[in-house]
């Protein structure tokens, strides 16, 4: 009698000190609520309480996991689209001047940026001019000094410079973007290489919001875009 009390003692202490074995036994579980409810069963009638009230935070964690998913399974989808209409917006132009308005205009609107620049390395202009055509598109294309890519893409640093960069930033006057857009927060840039021979460059987007571009984000779609973009303008520069 006496080690059958100690025994129950012991599995009493075990239970209280990790309810979890009982209630997550499915075998203990269903012969527990087997049980006939009486007048001295409401042990039970509060058992089966907490496992209906622990169902209950599960189905809660899974439809919060489903609705997840499925924001993001859309989210992925609209993102997928949307660079497949910048990617063709950049391959119809007949004319280079129409391959920048497509860059400038159609490529801005469809990923919804608030800036965007082409930069291009070059032996001959002067770091920061602006080599656009005269008009509103004068901007949208600016010079660097040989290995200015990759200075503005690792910031000075060691590291080696990657196809797609996304981080947030404070643009300067006198940076990439211009006097005037100096309320740029955060930039996903892509690096550009134009074939043998030839200097890289890079295709800079800029956004207002410093959360829009950030370094855990994925970078397939865009690293798709610039392999797209450095391309057709390999075309265009032979």
């Amino acid at each position: 009698m006496t080690e059958t009390t100690d025994q129950l003692g012991q599995l009493k202490r075990q239970i209280l000190d990790d309810p979890g074995l009982i209630l997550e036994d499915k075998d203990l579980m269903r012969a527990l609520l087997d049980v006939e409810t009486s007048s001295d069963g409401r042990n039970v009638v509060d058992l089966r309480g907490k496992l209906v009230e622990r169902l209950e935070e599960r189905l809660d964690r899974l439809e919060d996991t489903h609705r997840t998913v499925i924001a993001a399974a859309y989210e992925n989808l609209a993102g997928t689209n949307q660079v497949h209409r910048a990617v063709l917006s950049v391959l119809e132009p007949e004319s280079f001047t129409g391959f920048l308005r497509a860059v400038g205009h159609d490529v801005s609107n469809i990923l919804s940026l608030d800036v965007i620049r082409l930069a291009i390395e070059s032996a001959s202009a002067e770091p920061g001019t602006y080599l656009g055509p005269e008009g509103e598109l004068h901007d949208l294309v600016i010079s660097l000094p040989k290995g200015g890519t990759d200075l503005y893409i690792t910031q000075g640093s060691t590291v080696s410079s990657r196809k797609v960069t996304l981080r947030q930033c404070t643009a300067q006057p006198d940076g990439l973007y211009g006097p005037d857009k100096t309320w740029v927060r955060s930039e996903a840039i892509l690096k550009l290489d134009f074939g043998k021979g030839r200097l890289p460059g890079l295709l800079a987007f800029g956004s207002e919001d410093p959360h829009r571009f950030h370094n855990e984000q994925g970078v397939d779609l865009l690293n798709f875009f610039a392999n797209v973009f450095e391309r057709a303008m390999r075309r265009w520069l032979a």
